[in-house]
């Protein structure tokens, strides 16, 4: 498989010696209309890669602020196949990293390998299925690498050394370490499971590995981005988009809370 935009990616930042900073968004949220003018704003406030979350009507891994964006996604109409059309129009203007955010029920209702030719049709550098076992991800992950999407897995504090193994194995691109167990959204400090869950990790696998869930301030990309190569922020985007629906200055919100989150990146701040 030739190298994606997310290799390509990690492979300038490592020698630059720096983390990416990973800014989920879900798509049509608001509308879908508004979603690649959100991810623009992002990305001038310094995200290196975008997760590009598909709302889902039952999305157990996330928490109440991205449940909450997701029903606003789902009310404007937005399914899979216009996530993949949002996709198109950002990729349009931009060659930032897309990683599509999903769970299965959406993917299985779509198809495998329908979902793979229009993903890469569509821009999209990735995807990641945030309830599909790795011990099943034979077939899924071969029908992606195929069609030349790389396949990011999710680790836990309580992965064994066995799941670490198969998360190494079925990932490409990078792999996403979850900082803490339940669900995602704002915390007031970093989890002291990322470190050892990094180091455990590295034992297996020489891909990147990015770090998410709870994470939402400068400091904690800093203490985050010291050990890890990506730090991943979501709700906290999510909540400006919330409290910012009526608003036209919403680019600009978002804007500059990507910005303020990339000036805890080491090579932002020397």
């Amino acid at each position: 498989m030739s190298q994606t935009r997310i290799s390509r990616l990690f492979e300038r930042l490592r020698a630059e010696k720096r983390p990416a900073l990973i800014t989920y968004i879900t798509a049509g949220d608001p509308s879908p209309e508004c979603t690649p003018d959100l991810v623009a704003a992002l990305e001038r406030g310094g995200a290196d890669l975008i997760e590009l979350g598909v709302p889902f009507s039952d999305p157990i891994a996330d928490g109440p602020v991205i449940q909450r964006g997701s029903e606003r996604a789902l009310k404007a109409g937005t399914k899979l196949a216009s996530v993949l059309e949002i996709a198109s129009r950002i990729r349009q203007r931009s060659e930032i990293p897309l990683l599509l955010f999903t769970y299965m029920n959406p993917v299985v209702r779509y198809g495998v390998e329908r979902l793979a030719k229009d993903a890469v049709a569509n821009g999209i550098d990735g995807c990641l299925l945030t309830d599909l076992s790795v011990e099943e991800a034979d077939s899924y992950a071969g029908a992606m690498r195929q069609a030349g999407l790389d396949t990011v897995f999710l680790a836990a504090p309580t992965s064994s050394r066995r799941r670490l193994e198969l998360v190494a194995k079925f990932s490409t691109g990078f792999v996403y370490l979850v900082s803490r167990t339940g669900v995602t959204g704002e915390r007031s400090d970093v989890s002291g499971s990322v470190e050892p869950l990094v180091n455990a990790m590295r034992k297996v696998t020489s891909l990147p590995l990015a770090v998410g869930f709870g994470i939402s301030t400068a400091d904690h990309v800093r203490a985050v981005g010291a050990v890890a190569d990506g730090v991943v922020v979501g709700s906290a985007i999510e909540r400006v988009i919330e409290q910012n629906l009526a608003g036209s200055d919403l680019p600009a919100q978002l804007e500059a809370l990507a910005r303020e989150l990339s000036s805890g990146l080491p090579s932002k701040n020397q």
